[in-house]
């Protein structure tokens, strides 16, 4: 196997960009970095502007794999060593022109870089590593990078990568060990979990390196910082933590000939890369995605895996990936009503919860209730499934009891802590703040008063919340019932002609 000569660069962007279209991991928040005399390219805490295609997916980054050819023949993925599709593979200095090309064209900020597995994850990450520092050193290159870390590949080319890459991901991809022994049977969650533990640590160690504070938090970081409350101690880093045949380690009296040129070798990276540009290493952090209704996990199994990445991995995001089914496999489920979209919804709002609103996954969901409500979103279903703990009096509930209401989010209940130092106010003035009263009027009390009157019965409050949740046209028509049209028969006289 070799890189495709033979295609134009054209050609090989229209595969490999298409080939690269199920991966969502793709959002480019979390990095500050402003332009430079002399190089291309900025990027804002706000993350870069983003637009969308028709079916939700950001495209503000160049978005395409290295390679579409693999060794591995997992079978949900269009890919697979086995399937007869269009192959072309990047070279470094093609997609480095390609990068700047679109960039200076103002179609893209930055670059989202993932791969099939050409010959071996070291060759393939190596030539990954390769197109980073091209994109860095030889084309001055200072937008947005998101890298993702090849599994299996030599901790020292991940960390390299790191250097040059403001996140870097490794995909979980299915959330279960059985999940990957079925259906991907050439990876394992050791092959995944090791890399994800190196960024983890190397992100924590190169924030020292460099004299930062803080660190690279997930679920509730933002709670915390919105309610005023201080961070979390750092990280430790440990003496000494073995990440395959590579000896990652502290300085001390008692390191070995290779641990040490391990060590040199980093700093060597962080003279020659970090110090600069004052990047870090995958100083936006890492993420990671999980596939949707491939294997038969419960909502509870997918919440709970997410919340362990959240708190053991530090993650910034876990991503969720609607199963399509685009191979015919008997291993795979069939989609009658295509892709499960409303149940990756109910996911990303469940995942919103765990981050800024300080829910644990074992309040949203349990093992006798293991899927979420298709009609209610995690939060007013907690809500209703908890009406012994409301009305809540705005004037008085903490930060984080507001932050439990329906209607509330993080940004409104900052404002009511901060208005009522000044005195009360009225519902109109939380409508004023972002309150959605039409969900929150259910659930509080302001200076005593309700807006209307209050039912704490948990069906009244669900049947009044159904009718202001806009649901897919497929679940009202089970729901409501619709409208016939003037030329549809109705069912019993269909059958009796």
């Amino acid at each position: 196997m070799v890189l495709e000569e033979g295609l134009s660069i054209e050609k090989k962007l229209e595969i490999l960009s298409d080939a690269a279209k199920y991966d969502v991991a793709c959002t480019s928040s979390g990095m500050q970095r402003e332009g430079k005399a002399g190089e291309l390219g900025n990027s804002v805490a706000a993350g870069i502007c983003h637009s969308f295609s028709a079916d939700g997916r950001c495209i503000s980054l160049l978005k395409v794999l290295f390679t579409n050819e693999c060794i591995f023949d997992c079978k949900y993925c269009i890919n697979r060593s086995s399937n007869d599709v269009p192959r072309a593979s990047f070279t470094p200095k093609e997609l480095c022109e390609l990068t700047i090309g679109f960039y200076k064209r103002n179609y893209i900020e930055g670059l989202f870089l993932s791969s099939g597995i050409l010959h071996t994850p070291d060759y393939t990450m190596e030539l990954i590593c390769q197109t980073l520092r091209m994109l860095r050193e030889e084309y001055h290159f200072r937008g947005y990078i998101h890298c993702k870390a090849i599994p299996g590949a030599n901790p020292l080319l991940v960390e390299y990568a790191g250097w040059y890459a403001d996140r870097m991901s490794v995909n979980l991809e299915l959330p279960t060990n059985e999940g990957l022994r079925q259906l991907a049977p050439h990876k394992s969650r050791k092959s995944i979990l090791t890399p994800m533990r190196q960024i983890q640590a190397g992100i924590a160690e190169s924030r020292q390196l460099l004299g930062f504070k803080g660190g690279n938090y997930g679920a509730f970081h933002f709670t915390r910082q919105a309610a005023g409350l201080p961070y979390r101690p750092e990280p430790a880093i440990p003496e000494k933590r073995k990440e395959g045949n590579h000896a990652i380690v502290g300085i001390d009296s008692e390191t070995t000939s290779v641990e040490r040129t391990g060590r040199e070798l980093r700093l060597s990276l962080l003279e020659s890369v970090g110090r600069p540009t004052g990047r870090g290493f995958a100083a936006a952090g890492q993420s990671t995605q999980m596939i949707i209704g491939a294997t038969p996990e419960t909502d509870y199994q997918l919440v709970s895996v997410a919340e362990a990445l959240y708190q053991k991995f530090e993650l910034k995001r876990v991503f969720y990936s609607a199963f399509v089914k685009v191979n015919e496999d008997a291993m795979l489920p069939d989609l009658p009503g295509g892709p499960p979209l409303l149940r990756e919804h109910r996911l990303y709002q469940a995942d919103w919860l765990l981050r800024y609103y300080g829910f644990a996954a074992g309040e949203l969901l349990t093992e006798k209730r293991p899927n979420f409500n298709a009609v209610l979103d995690p939060k007013c279903d907690w809500a209703v499934h908890h009406m012994e703990l409301f009305p809540v009096e705005v004037l008085q509930a903490d930060y984080f009891l507001l932050l439990r209401v329906p209607g509330i989010g993080p940004k409104s209940a900052k404002r009511i802590v901060e208005a009522r130092r000044s005195g009360s106010f009225s519902f109109e003035a939380l409508k004023k703040m972002g309150v959605v009263l039409k969900r929150a009027q259910y659930f509080i009390t302001c200076g005593g008063k309700t807006l209307g009157h209050l039912h704490l019965d948990e069906t009244y409050v669900t049947q009044s919340l159904m009718l202001n949740e806009k649901l897919p046209k497929n679940l009202q028509d089970a729901l409501y019932g619709r409208q016939m049209s003037l030329f549809e028969l109705p069912a019993f006289t269909a059958e009796a002609g």
